[in-house]
């Protein structure tokens, strides 16, 4: 029996209401998807494209709870989800969560979900918890130095890790972030790479190896088709089958890694779309953000089938906090660029305030010097007015 899309549209709950989920309605909204989130920040990104806001934190139950009542189904555009609020909210509204919060509480820990990858054979770094500087001390005898010494719970684009380069940056890395901790070996990477990955209702997807490029440990573009060989990039695509092994629900999950003399290792995976795989709403037939409302509203997976070699260029804040407005965009609103302005009004040092995708010509086989130079260019005229 062929499955027939339901009359009246499915509405998905999501936990946060940033420039994910402001991303995601655009992406549903085609499919007869409505959304509702809940957000603590009134007139939070995604307000202007879903349904409806609920203001109130995501860890408060009662804000959830709404959330729960007023959906088919929950999901959620951050890790700062409480993985016990929303499966209590879930059961009691008798509706599904996806991933499921027993996924959400292995990635909140960076130990536990390493600890997870390993128990399944997922290569990754050298790792180990430290709680003193003897600890700490102990590990970098084991593992050398220098190392990387991360929050567990937490930590986001760069927040929560500190390079131990020395015996003297011991007592300062501890001092420094927060909570639980653990370190991991200093990987001398070729390059980073990611791969956005998809569970269905029985069926996977991967979409295209990209490459992601960091400052300061801040996306700041991705290159795709990744500028690697290809047996390098098949390699990756298989570690992120054995990752979706680990994961227990329907949708997209991002995978970082790193790629070391032809070995990948994984570095973190987010339970959600990712910044990572911005580049396939122009890049592939379909978004990561539309898989995702298909993987958590039980339809069919979509085509990741690439369209054209893709850069996705991150828009960052450089002042602040001031209300700013995006200018110097005429270059880019005239040539063959997209741009995604995320409507926050106040910017922020590093904050992701948008980005904007380019396309290669369709017989290209990677992105050529040509797209990469167009892409700078648009950049730099770039600017934000109060």
């Amino acid at each position: 029996m062929k499955r027939k899309l339901e009359p009246e549209p499915k509405t998905i709950g999501v936990v946060g209401g940033g420039q994910l989920c402001r991303m995601f309605c655009e992406a549903v909204s085609p499919l007869g998807i409505e959304v509702v989130f809940v957000d603590p920040t009134p007139d939070a990104p995604a307000c202007h494209v879903a349904r409806d806001q609920i203001v109130g934190g995501f860890d408060d139950p009662d804000a959830v709870a709404e959330l729960a009542e007023r959906t088919d189904v929950l999901t959620y555009d951050i890790e700062l989800a409480d993985p016990d609020v929303v499966e209590n909210a879930a059961e009691d509204a008798g509706v599904s969560v996806h991933p499921n919060p027993d996924t959400l509480r292995t990635i909140q820990d960076k130990y536990v979900q390493k600890n997870a990858l390993v128990e399944e054979g997922v290569p990754v770094p050298a790792y180990r918890a430290v709680e003193t500087v003897e600890d700490l001390r102990a590990a970098a005898d084991e593992l050398g130095l220098p190392l990387m010494l991360k929050a567990r719970e937490g930590g986001y684009d760069g927040r929560g890790n500190y390079p131990v380069k020395t015996e003297d940056d011991f007592e300062d890395a501890l001092d420094a972030v927060e909570g639980k901790v653990m370190v991991e070996e200093f990987v001398d990477y070729d390059r980073e790479l990611a791969v956005m990955a998809a569970q269905g209702d029985g069926e996977t997807e991967l979409f295209p190896v990209t490459e992601t490029v960091h400052e300061e440990e801040i996306l700041r573009r991705t290159v795709t088709p990744a500028r690697t060989d290809k047996k390098t990039r098949e390699k990756a695509r298989e570690v992120a089958r054995d990752v979706l092994e680990v994961m227990g629900g329907r949708g997209v999950y991002g995978i970082e890694m790193f790629e070391e003399n032809g070995e990948i290792l994984v570095n973190e995976i987010a339970p959600r779309p990712h910044n990572s795989g911005h580049w396939t709403i122009e890049g592939t037939h379909t978004s990561q953000f539309e898989q995702h409302g298909r993987g958590v509203a039980g339809l069919p997976l979509g085509s990741t089938e690439i369209r054209a070699p893709t850069v996705s260029v991150n828009i960052l804040g450089e002042e602040g906090p001031r209300d700013v407005s995006l200018a110097g965009a005429d270059d880019l609103l005239t040539s063959r660029a997209h741009l995604h302005w995320y409507g926050k009004k106040e910017e922020r040092p590093l904050r992701k305030m948008g980005h904007f995708t380019l396309t290669d010509n369709v017989e290209e086989a990677t992105v050529t010097d040509e797209l990469l130079g167009e892409a700078d260019e648009i950049q730099n005229e770039l600017r934000f007015e109060e």
